[in-house]
Formats: C-alpha cells, structure tokens, sequence
C-alpha cells in the first residue's frame, strides 16, 4: 500500500527534538570556540574562575531544575573537596588529576551521607536539612587541625600533570580547567537526557504519579543527589588548585547562597543557564570589586531585578522566544 512522503502530509522534515539537538550541537561547537580563544582575550586566572563556578552551578542546577530538591549547604561538597585536594596535593604529594579526582570523590561520599539523611524530608524541611549538615562542615573545617583554621591551606602546589606537564604556567593550567568544565556539562547534558533524566523529571513534576508507575523514588533522589555533590566537589577541588588556595569561604553558607543566585539569575532547569548566571556574577565581584561590601547590594538588586523582568532567567527567557529548550 503506497503512503504518503511527509513532504507530501506537510511534515517538517525534521522533529522537534532533532531541531534541538541540532541547536545544542551548535552551542556545544561555540561553547569550544569561546574557551579557546578566552584566555587570549582575558585574563586566564579570571576565565577559570569562572570556568569552576560555571561547573559548580551547573551541578546545583541537576539537582534543583530537574531534580527538584532545593539544597542550602552544596557549599559543603564543594568547600570539602577543596580542602582535601588542597591538602592531598600539598601534604601527600598527589598529582594535580589524581588531587582533583580525590577530592571529587570525597565530595561524593560525603553527599551520600548527608543525602541518605535529607531525602527523608520533602520541601523546605529538606532544604533546612541541608543547611545544619553544611554548617557542620563548615565548623569542622574551621576547628580541624589540618584545615589550618582561618587561615586556610595555602600555598597549595599546582603540580605537574600526570607528573609531566608543570601547570605552574596560568595557560597550561587554563587547558585542563577548560577541559574539567567541558567534560562536566557534557556528562550533565548526558544525564539530563538520558532515560534517567527523564525519570528525573518526572519525580520533579509528580512524585506520587512517579511512586505508582514502579519507580523508586527516593532512589533515584539519592542518585542525583550524590551526582550533584560529586560535580560540585569536582568545582571545588579544581578552584583549590587554580587558586592554589582551600578557605573557610569554600565552606561557608554564603557560598550556597551565591550557587543559588547563579542558577536562578542564568535560568533553574536549563543547561546552559547556570553558565550564564555564573559569567555575570562572577565577573560584577571582579569588576565592581572597588565597592567593597556595596557589591552584595548590587547583587541583589540585580537579582530582584531578574526575578522581575526575567522570571525564567535570562537563558529561559531567550528559550521561551525561541521555543527551543536550552
């Protein structure tokens, strides 16, 4: 029996979601041409800079825009996984990936504590959950004898990497941050659209509809919740190099709180969103840092102001006018 081609019916030759892949394709090849050509144009130390928070948003963002789950104290995975990079690659001797990797992991195993203890709570009982977990870190980062107090752990060597290449220079250095970042929001690209990702969604929008279909749901919370603390971890521990530097600032709950402004001010539930949120905040501490502590009153100016005029985020609302998801 003959059919109809879809020109004929007056079909699009290609779907929706191919238009889309299609458009994150592109996104991605730009994403590639704009860190290779940043640190000829900007300053390398700022760019990573704002390659790690970029990264350490976007796994705030899994956890939140398609999981859902609003966590106070992501500053906990990433403070800890800073400290005890720093600490490995200065005390142990690591090498910088092996640094790197270590405190990611830590970060990870830490999530899957303080995370098998807050799913059991829902809303804003989960989010104070978090808060008191991450305020123990916090303590315990400022009491512990090897996390050198309020001094921090400083002068925390770069390394060679893979015990050849000195990442002393900024621009070696830069190659692999761009590289750690890069392979992070591909790895949550590959989540977020994966059948798991889906699941996700899908406890995020009806949980109770989710539990009757046969998924397990607090399984699969603690999944990304731990997903989420290991990629925020791997942010941490990369700055902590970059910087050569693991502070109470990495662990204090302002640093939460800034993850949380990133996500919202660049678009909650978008891919890219977090990257965008992270690159103006980010560069207004760098550039407005002249005003002292006015830059937090700017902050939140500049936060109600998005909340206002962009409830969606400034990546949201540009999907919203392109209808296409980002």
């Amino acid at each position: 029996m003959a059919t109809l081609s879809d020109a004929a019916i007056g079909t699009p030759a290609y779907s929706e979601p191919a238009q889309a892949a299609a458009l994150h394709r592109a996104i991605f090849i730009g994403l590639v041409a704009i860190l290779v050509a940043a640190p000829f144009v900007l300053y390398p130390v700022f760019v990573m800079k704002v390659l790690c928070f970029a990264l350490f948003a976007c796994a705030f963002n899994l956890l939140l825009g398609y999981g859902g789950l609003l966590s106070f104290g992501h500053a906990a995975y990433f403070g800890s996984a800073s400290y005890i990079c720093a600490y490995a690659a200065k005390v142990w001797g690591f090498t910088p990936e092996l640094a790197i990797l270590f405190g990611a992991g830590s970060a990870g195993l830490l999530g899957l504590v303080f995370g098998a203890l807050a799913i059991r709570r829902l809303g804003i009982y989960f989010a104070m959950i978090t808060l008191a977990l991450a305020q123990m870190v916090y303590f315990f980062s400022l009491q512990a004898k090897f996390t050198g107090g309020e001094d921090g752990i400083q002068a925390v060597p770069r390394g060679k990497l893979f015990g050849l290449i000195s990442l002393a220079d900024d621009m070696a250095l830069y190659w692999l941050v761009a590289a750690i970042f890069l392979g992070g929001v591909l790895l949550i690209y590959r989540i977020v659209h994966s059948p798991f990702g889906q699941v996700l969604k899908a406890i995020r929008d009806n949980e109770p509809r989710a539990i009757s279909l046969g998924y397990r749901a607090n399984q699969y919370k603690l999944m990304v919740f731990v997903l989420s603390a290991a990629l925020s971890g791997l942010a941490g521990a990369t700055k902590a190099i970059v910087f050569q530097l693991a502070s109470l600032t990495d662990v204090h709950w302002a640093m939460s709180g800034e993850v949380v402004l990133m996500t919202l001010v660049g678009g909650l539930g978008t891919v890219f969103g977090p990257i965008v949120g992270a690159l103006v905040i980010i560069t207004m501490q760098n550039y407005l840092a002249t005003l002292g502590a006015w830059v937090l009153v700017v902050q939140g100016v500049i936060f109600v102001a998005c909340v206002l005029l962009f409830r969606e985020g400034i990546v949201g609302v540009i999907a919203r006018r392109i209808k296409r998801p980002l």
